[in-house]
Order: structure tokens, then C-alpha cells, then sequence
């Protein structure tokens, strides 16, 4: 708790919101986040096991401890196909034997019905498609860290995602400039913004950067906390933040901006009024810009008839807004780690399997609640601890790259199985002597030998087909 003074803190690793949060006297801080300017002096309230984080890291165990293991199909049917398979052999020597057959002859079939009926190509079915649909995966930077993840994606039905640093960059730039003057406007609040650390005066000085626009030094400067800053260049005074700051300082007239400022504050993005010599020269509005492909991801997504959801501890205007930008089916705004999971947890049970798609610390909650976990590669380690998939490349419509990976692999273990049954249900009669019954030749076990191999051959031929198939 707050007992003195104020000062701007990232609490991003909490709620995700990349901006930062004004704290005074009496105001509640988490400890992880970062006072990024400002003296903060601060009384511990709770510490050890009753912190924000410990409680974040019991919501992953709890979370992860109910997750059941996906049973594989290959392991139920070898139970019930190696005593059936047993079954027919005695039985098939013992009819031959009370045909009239010698022992020799019963043995000669019993031998044949066993060896053409190995349950090799059963067994391979799954772990080989597995195998070449990790490595697909890899090769495209969709590290799957289980079979069980990669069978399970492909009935997703639900796909959740964190804003901040997932489906947009994680960090704020400058999207509009507002000014009569734009270049003055933005070269006066790039000498302002010059000797701050806050991640707004980071965005400013780098968009002065990309417009090649060199940004002299300031004669003073003043951080004003939770206003904005102000500075002295040339004699000239200088105030770039809050409309607040301005009128502080006997600059009211700001009608010619105000209408623009409300319109890009209704996008969820952070508006900073320029001001100098008593005057008001323009308007910055600065956001986290969203990723160029989450559009896209989202309607890939859709068109699999994957219902999608943005889950963000941001605040509901700006959560809103990139929510419509991307076409997201739902939004939920100003949901803590807690509360994510809380989503995750009903989400399931109104919809069935979902994946939860996120950055931070503040999403290891969900991401271990969820079917599915998919982790950003640039995320924190938390994060990529409590996932089942990591996505090395950071692009959002590689979502849709791994929920394709997984139908394509679980549609080959499909045709595994099914070639792998049709085969023992051709080849086990013929190994009986059903053939020989009505004339025909009689299976010889060195032939059935040769008959097993082939079909564990096309088992793994069949799973090596992956390889060539694109996401």
C-alpha cells in the first residue's frame, strides 16, 4: 500500500495492460510490478504465500492437477484384439483338428493366425503419425510438447485470446498526430518526452526517430506525475499530457482538438495534449498496435467454426475496440489472473474443448485451465511452462496453423487404424484357412511373416505423408 508519494507503475506481468497506472498515497501496488517514474513509499501487506504471485502459481497447480490424460484409442483396441486374435487361432486349430487335419496342420494355422495378426501396425498407428506431426510442427516453429496436446487441438472448439503482447505488438507507438503543424507538434513533444522513461515518452521519441526528425536536448525538465512532463527549450516552455496539465497552467483553449481527442480516446488509446507558449499546438494519440495478421488468425479461426474470444486485463474501451477490429465473437475486459481461468472454466462448459492463446504471467492461469494452452515464444516463462503448445514465432495465425496440424494428424492416425483393422480383417480369415476350404492355397507362416511387416510398412509410410502437407 501506498503510504507516500506518486509515480506511474507497469502492472502489465498483472493485468496485461501495457499502460502504465498512476499510484498516490492510500493506493494498493503488486509486487513484481514496476514503478517506471516517481517515488513511491510503500507498507508490505501481505507477503510469502499470500501475494498476488504465489496466488497465481497455486491457480496453475490447482489447474494443471485436474487435467485428465488424453487415453489413447491404439491402447483400448490392443486389449481387446490380442485375446480375440488368440481366441480365433485355438479355435481355427481345433476346427481343423475335428475336421480330420493332423496336428502338424492345426499347428501350421494356429503359427499363421498369430504372426499375420501382430498387433505392429495397431501400435504404430498413433505414436508415427505423432511423431511426424510434432516434427511438422517444429519445422514451422509450433513446438507441441506431447501427443496428447496435438490429439486433443483438433477438437477445439472455443479459442481464447490475451491482448496485450499476443494479438497486438505489447508495446505502445504513436498512431495519430492531430495539428495544424504535425511535424512541429511531434518535434516539440519528442524534446519534452526526451528525458522521460515512461513507455508513452519511448513512443513519441521513436516515432521522431522513423520520421528522421533529430531531437535536441532540453534546457529543464519536470516529470508531473500522473499528468504529463514539461520542459524549457530555447525560452520556450513546452507541456505535452493531460488537458489538466494545460489548464494548470493558464491554456484552456484547446476547442480546436478537443472533439479529435474524444473520438481516439473512444478507441481505447492515450491521448497527450502538445502546448507552448500558451498555446495548444496539436493532440498525440499513442496505442499498442495490433499484429498484422490477427485479423487474419481470427478469420481463419472462424472459418474452421471456431468460436473466438478476447480475454484481456485491459480496460473495456480499449479491449472493445481492437475486440471489433479483429472481429472477435466475444470480449471480456478487466478480468484478472483469477478471473481468466473463472472464463476458461465456463467457456468449457458451454461450449466443450477451448484453447487459450497468451504473453504473460497473468495468463498462466488460464493457459493451465484451458484443454489447450498455447504460449507466445516471446512470453514470459510462466507462461510457456503452463502451455501445452509454444508458438516460437510469435504470429497469431499460427493458432490456426496448429488446429490444422492436428486434423491432418488425427485424421492419419484414423486412416492408420482403419488400413491396419482392414488389413487383420482380409488376412486373418485367409491365415485361418478359409481359402484352403474351398480349394485354395493354404497360408504359409513364413508368407504370413512377410504379409505383417508390409502393413507396419504402409502404416509408417501413410504417417510420412504429413511431411508433405501444407498448414
Amino acid at each position: 500500500i501506498v503510504v507516500k508519494g506518486s509515480g506511474s507503475v507497469d502492472e502489465s506481468m498483472l493485468t496485461g495492460e501495457s499502460m502504465p497506472v498512476t499510484k498516490t498515497e492510500g493506493d494498493t501496488v503488486t509486487g513484481g510490478s514496476l514503478n517506471q517514474n516517481g517515488i513511491l513509499y510503500i507498507k508490505a501487506a501481505r507477503v510469502g504465500a499470500d501475494t498476488v504471485l504465489a496466488g497465481i502459481i497455486a491457480f496453475v497447480e490447482n489447474a494443471q492437477s485436474k487435467k485428465a490424460p488424453v487415453s489413447k484409442l491404439a491402447d483400448k483396441v490392443a486389449g481387446i484384439f490380442v485375446p480375440t486374435v488368440m481366441t480365433i487361432a485355438v479355435l481355427a486349430a481345433a476346427a481343423w483338428l475335428i475336421a480330420g487335419e493332423d496336428f502338424s496342420f492345426a499347428v501350421r494355422i494356429f503359427t499363421a493366425v498369430l504372426v499375420i495378426a501382430c498387433p505392429c501396425a495397431l501400435g504404430l498407428a498413433t505414436p508415427t503419425a505423432v511423431m511426424v506431426g510434432t516434427g511438422l510442427g517444429a519445422t514451422k516453429g509450433i513446438l507441441i510438447k506431447s501427443g496428447e496436446a496435438l490429439e486433443t487441438t483438433h477438437n477445439v472448439k472455443v479459442a481464447v485470446f490475451d491482448k496485450t503482447g499476443t494479438v497486438t505488438v505489447g508495446k505502445p507507438a504513436v498512431t495519430d498526430i492531430v495539428a495544424e503543424d504535425e511535424e512541429k507538434a511531434l518535434f516539440l513533444a519528442a524534446i519534452c518526452e526526451s528525458a522521460s522513461v515512461h513507455p508513452v515518452a519511448e513512443a513519441v521519441r521513436a516515432h521522431a526517430k522513423k520520421k528522421d526528425i533529430t531531437v535536441p536536448v532540453p534546457d529543464f525538465f519536470k516529470n508531473i506525475s500522473g499528468k504529463g512532463v514539461m520542459c524549457v527549450f530555447e525560452g520556450k516552455e513546452i507541456y505535452v499530457g493531460k488537458k489538466e496539465l494545460l489548464a494548470e497552467h493558464g491554456i484552456t483553449d484547446i476547442s480546436g482538438y478537443d472533439t479529435e481527442a474524444e473520438r481516439l480516446a473512444g478507441q481505447g488509446k492515450t491521448i497527450m495534449y502538445v502546448a507552448a507558449q500558451g498555446n495548444a499546438l496539436g493532440v498525440i494519440a499513442v496505442a499498442d498496435e495490433l499484429k498484422e495478421t490477427s485479423a487474419e488468425a481470427f478469420k481463419r479461426l472462424k472459418d474452421m467454426g471456431i468460436k473466438t474470444v478476447l480475454l484481456s486485463g485491459d480496460n473495456k474501451v480499449s479491449a472493445g475496440y481492437v475486440g471489433a477490429l479483429i472481429g472477435a465473437d466475444t470480449v471480456y475486459a478487466e478480468v484478472l489472473p483469477e478471473g481468466k481461468a473463472d472464463v476458461i472454466e465456463s467457456l468449457k462448459k458451454e461450449y466443450g474443448a477451448v484453447m487459450m492463446v497468451g504473453d504473460g504471467i497473468n495468463d498462466a492461469p488460464a493457459l493451465a485451465a484451458a484443454d489447450i494452452g498455447c504460449a507466445v515464444g516471446s512470453g514470459s516463462d510462466i507462461a510457456i511452462d503452463s502451455a501445452d503448445i509454444v508458438l516460437m514465432k510469435n504470429d497469431p495465425v499460427d493458432v490456426a496453423r496448429a488446429v490444422r496440424l492436428s486434423k491432418l494428424t488425427l485424421r492419419t492416425i484414423k486412416q492408420n487404424l482403419f488400413w491396419a483393422f482392414c488389413y487383420n480383417v482380409i488376412c486373418i480369415p485367409i491365415a485361418a484357412g478359409l481359402l484352403h476350404i474351398f480349394g485354395g492355397p493354404l497360408l504359409n507362416p513364413m508368407l504370413a511373416g512377410l504379409a505383417m511387416s508390409f502393413s507396419s510398412v504402409s502404416v509408417v509410410t501413410n504417417a510420412l505423408r504429413l511431411r508433405g502437407k501444407k498448414l
